[in-house]
C-alpha cells in the first residue's frame, strides 16, 4: 500500500524524504522494523510513491543516526542491537550523562529549569497513557534539556545520538517493567536530578546522573535474564522419568 502525508497535500521538494525518515525512524524505534530486517530501496519507493532518490537521502540520514547500516553492496538493513556491546554502550552513555549533567548544574538558567520541568511532566504523562514511543521519546527530551543547558554543544550532539540508539532498548523492557513486582519505571529520579541542578550541586547531580545510568543497566540485564529463562521454560523434574 503506498503511503502518503496523512493531509493529502503534494509533498514539495526535499519533503518526500523527509516524510520516508520520519516514518521509518518512527517504525525503527518502535521495533515495527525488526533489527536485523533488509530495507529494499525499491520496495519502499513503492511503498511511498516516490523515486528512490529521497528514499536513498532518507536511508543515508538514518545511517548517519546508527539506526540502519547501509553495506557495500549497497543493500540496507536495520541496525542490530549490539547487545554484546552494550557494556561499551553503557560506558560512554555514563560518561556523557555525566558530565552533561555537571555543565547543566554549573550553567544553567531559569528557562533551562523550565524547560526540564516540562519534559519531565511530558514523560509523566507519556508514562500515565503507556504510550512505549513517546514514554522514549520524552525520556530523551528531558535528557537534552538538561545537555542543552550545559552549554557544550558537541557533547550535547554526541550524548543524543547515544540516547536515540538507547530508545529501542527502553522499549524492548518497558513490558518487563510494567509486570515486574520489585521494579518501578521511574521514581523521583527525574525530580532529583533537577533539584540538584537548580541547586548548582554538581557533586550530586554528577552523582544522580551515575545512579540513573546504573539504574538503565541493571534493568537491562534483569530484562534479558528473564526473557532468556522465559524462552527455556520447562519442567527440569520429567527429564528422567522414561527410564533413560
Amino acid at each position: 500500500m503506498k503511503e502518503v502525508p496523512q493531509d493529502g497535500t503534494r509533498q514539495g521538494k526535499g519533503s518526500g524524504a523527509r516524510f520516508v525518515y520520519d516514518t521509518l525512524k518512527h517504525e525503527i524505534l518502535s521495533l515495527t522494523l525488526a533489527p536485523g530486517i533488509p530495507l529494499d530501496e525499491t520496495s519502499l519507493a513503492e511503498r511511498f510513491a516516490l523515486s528512490r532518490s529521497p528514499v536513498r537521502e532518507a536511508l543515508v540520514r538514518l545511517s548517519a543516526e546508527g539506526l540502519v547500516v547501509m553495506l557495500s553492496n549497497r543493500s540496507t538493513l536495520v541496525a542490530p542491537i549490539d547487545v554484546a556491546g552494550f557494556p561499551r554502550y553503557v560506558e560512554a552513555l555514563d560518561f556523557l550523562q555525566r558530565i552533561n549533567t555537571r555543565l547543566a548544574a554549573q550553567n544553567r538558567t531559569e528557562d533551562d529549569l523550565a524547560e526540564m520541568q516540562d519534559a519531565a511532566r511530558a514523560f509523566d504523562r507519556s508514562t500515565a497513557k503507556n504510550d512505549y514511543l513517546a514514554m522514549s521519546a520524552t525520556n530523551r527530551d528531558f535528557h537534552m534539556a538538561i545537555a542543552k543547558a550545559g552549554r557544550n554543544p558537541y557533547l550535547a550532539r554526541c550524548y543524543g545520538q547515544l540516547l536515540d540508539e538507547g530508545r529501542r532498548i527502553l522499549h524492548m523492557h518497558f513490558d518487563f517493567l510494567r509486570a515486574s513486582t520489585s521494579d518501578r519505571l521511574l521514581g523521583s529520579e527525574h525530580a532529583d536530578m533537577i533539584a540538584a541542578i537548580r541547586d548548582r550541586d554538581i557533586a550530586r547531580a554528577d552523582t544522580l546522573a551515575h545512579a540513573h545510568t546504573r539504574q538503565f543497566h541493571d534493568r537491562f540485564v534483569k530484562f534479558l535474564s528473564a526473557s532468556y529463562m522465559g524462552d527455556f521454560d520447562f519442567d527440569l523434574s520429567t527429564l528422567g522419568s522414561n527410564g533413560a
